[in-house]
């Protein structure tokens, strides 16, 4: 079996168009050899049936002490719930489900319906610009702020160290200023939690810290990895949703216009269009655990197994004309949030902060197009298992 270089991820031609190459190696099976991490075994499963069983497979660990190749635990979300599996993980989300509830979520809608329409109102008066930095960007931004309780004046502060500990560090450099910046966040965070252990408000950081179960509770270090968790997985994600999202159903004229016109539409539109160019194009690590087979392909003790949600979202055998964007599709089947005990906790504040951004954007403005040709846009290279837009300049 041909192995895939550990460029594979930051190739240009990948970057551009990942669907073109995964349905070239998926016409050559449903696992391939590829060297990521670089000096891994690591194998990458590009269809739906596979990546959906891996993904519940528990030969399968989140944990990366198990790695063959040592690595360092905090880039890949060690002590975290995302970096644990059971019964670490189980009692790990219970805790955090006790605090991050569907209800709680859903109370936020009025507020960020008023943070969108804010936004909104500066794209209206500058007559468009960058959708990502001028409206993708800061509204889980803010979001995440109010739902921690961080004050207005530290926002920018927040987003620039949001913004160094989501990107990998591909080289030492990188590494050793994420860790500065991880020490300054997880300071700050020390500091809020404090202030609501001694206060408790009516927020996120106060009901983790008062979420208990038959006398459990989290620890100081689990309550503040879990925090920091909630912020990252929260960031980019949501705002590749919306980048993602507009920049699709711009190239889609008919779609867009039958969403316009039946916006009741807008939550089955919202999972199309994570299925169709979701913003996680891999799901986090898996580390086998002994030595094992997927498809027939032999996968060793220690291996990485990286399983592509993007490839999924595109494998026929799971949804007929999967190159189609379809606002009226059912695709209740995608991969995008994940799957089994790894589920997004996050999913549904990521759906209702898509819904509204997306369909905020289409009710207000009407003739919303592209400022650039679409060959001009790019997207972000820095082998990460998000895929977002760098900008998305627009006229409105």
């Amino acid at each position: 079996m041909e192995q895939l270089p550990a460029g594979f991820f930051l190739a240009r031609q990948f970057n551009r168009d990942p669907y073109r190459e995964y349905a070239r190696l998926r016409a050559l099976g449903p696992v391939h050899a590829v060297d990521f991490p670089p000096g891994a075994a690591g194998f990458l499963v590009v269809d739906h049936e596979h990546g959906r069983a891996a993904l519940t497979d528990p030969r399968l660990s989140k944990d990366t002490a198990h790695s063959a190749l040592p690595v360092d635990a905090e880039v890949f979300f060690g002590g975290t719930v995302l970096g644990a599996d059971p019964p670490d993980h189980t009692r790990l989300r219970r805790l955090m489900a006790r605090a991050f509830t569907p209800r709680r979520v859903e109370g936020l809608r009025p507020r960020v319906q008023e943070i969108a329409d804010g936004l909104l109102d500066g794209l209206a008066e500058r007559g468009g610009g960058d959708l990502i930095e001028e409206f993708a960007v800061p509204l889980p931004v803010q979001v995440i702020c109010e739902l921690l309780g961080v004050p207005a004046e530290d926002r920018d502060r927040f987003r620039a160290w949001t913004a160094v500990i989501t990107a990998p560090p591909l080289d030492a450099d990188a590494l050793a200023r994420r860790r500065d910046v991880a020490r300054a966040f997880f300071g700050y965070l020390t500091g809020i939690v404090a202030e609501r252990r001694a206060a408790p408000r009516d927020d996120l950081v106060s009901a983790l810290i008062a979420a208990h179960d038959d006398g459990d509770a989290l620890s100081g270090d689990e309550l503040l990895s879990g925090i920091v968790l909630l912020i990252v997985a929260g960031h980019d994600t949501t705002v590749n949703l919306i980048g993602n999202g507009v920049l699709a159903l711009l190239g889609a004229p008919d779609q867009l216009r039958a969403l316009r016109e039946r916006p009741e539409l807008l939550p089955a539109a919202v999972e199309e269009l994570i299925r169709f160019d979701g913003p996680v194009e891999r799901a986090t690590q898996r580390i086998a655990l002994e030595d094992m087979e997927i498809a027939g392909v032999p996968v060793p003790k220690g291996a990485w197994v990286h399983v592509s949600l993007g490839a999924a979202g595109r494998d026929p055998a799971a949804h007929p004309e999967p190159d189609v964007l379809d606002v009226a599709r059912s695709s209740g089947r995608h991969l995008g949030f994940g799957h089994g005990i790894h589920f997004c906790l996050g999913a549904p504040l990521a759906r209702l902060e898509g819904q509204i951004a997306i369909g905020g954007l289409l009710d207000r403005f009407p003739d919303l197009a592209l400022a650039v040709p679409a060959e001009q846009l790019h997207y972000q290279r820095t082998g990460s298992i998000v895929r977002g837009l760098t900008a998305l300049p627009v006229r409105v």
